[in-house]
């Protein structure tokens, strides 16, 4: 598949695009109820296999619970929407569903994802935001600051305060089933939800072949989980490369957070 002109355009210069309305209705139901069932049953140890912070609720390691989330990973869309900012190789590095939490008035920094920097061969991140609610001006959506991506500098080593707001940043809302692909190089951050109501989404991330998944799917996955992937399944998952187990190992057991 190919994306349209103006997609292109956007991602290339802007750093991040957002696709009106790609996620069906019953899509987005099947998500939604199996993201608060986990919930439910995760408890307090909800995202503990990656990380947890006081602002939010998390899920991780989401490859490993739900078929409805492996069809979000080979999703051909979603893929050539990577594709155009990756290269044609490229793997899922983590999958993690965020909750920003009600009456909570904390912002995340700007921030690149992984800390990446693009290398002598381009770019090595892209994430994918699927909104599951609206997002809105008041409810802790995306801030980004477009263009950054081209920067070649992390805003923590750019800005006196990367908490701070930024002159260029733009809020990024949207309704729920809306798609955002976003380059991860470009500086982002969640902002303070302000409502009584939750904010959900999910984040499929993505990295380029030849660096290392964020969490290292092959160590996290079941067995069963394992065995019953399609074969695009298990290419994405980076399963059947003993390169990738070199390079992701370590990476895959520490975790490091955006």
């Amino acid at each position: 598949m190919s994306i349209s002109p103006e997609h292109a355009r956007r991602l290339d210069e802007e750093g991040y695009v957002r696709l009106e309305g790609f996620i069906g209705p019953e899509r987005r139901r099947r998500l939604v109820d199996r993201i608060d069932a986990l919930f439910a049953a995760e408890g307090e140890g909800a995202g503990s296999e990656f990380g947890q912070e006081p602002a939010a609720r998390r899920l991780a390691n989401l490859a490993d619970k739900g078929e409805v989330f492996i069809e979000c990973v080979v999703d051909e869309t979603v893929r050539a929407y990577v594709a155009h900012v990756l290269g044609p190789r490229f793997k899922l590095s983590s999958l993690n569903a965020r909750s920003a939490n009600p009456h909570r008035a904390e912002s995340q920094p700007l921030h690149v994802d992984a800390g990446a920097l693009p290398d002598e061969a381009g770019y090595w991140v892209c994430n994918t935001v699927w909104l599951l609610d609206d997002f809105t001006t008041d409810n802790g959506a995306l801030r980004v600051v477009p263009g950054s991506h081209r920067s070649g500098r992390r805003p923590q080593d750019a800005l006196a305060d990367p908490g701070r707001p930024h002159p260029d940043e733009v809020l990024v809302t949207g309704r729920a089933g809306d798609l955002v692909v976003m380059n991860s190089h470009l500086w982002h951050g969640g902002t303070a939800n302000r409502t009584d109501r939750r904010r959900l989404a999910l984040h499929a991330f993505y990295c380029r072949w030849d660096k290392p998944q964020q969490q290292y799917q092959k160590a996290l996955l079941r067995p069963e989980t394992q065995a019953a992937l399609s074969p695009a399944a298990r290419a994405m998952l980076a399963l059947d490369d003993p390169a990738n187990d070199a390079m992701s190992a370590e990476g895959g057991r520490s975790g490091f957070m955006k």
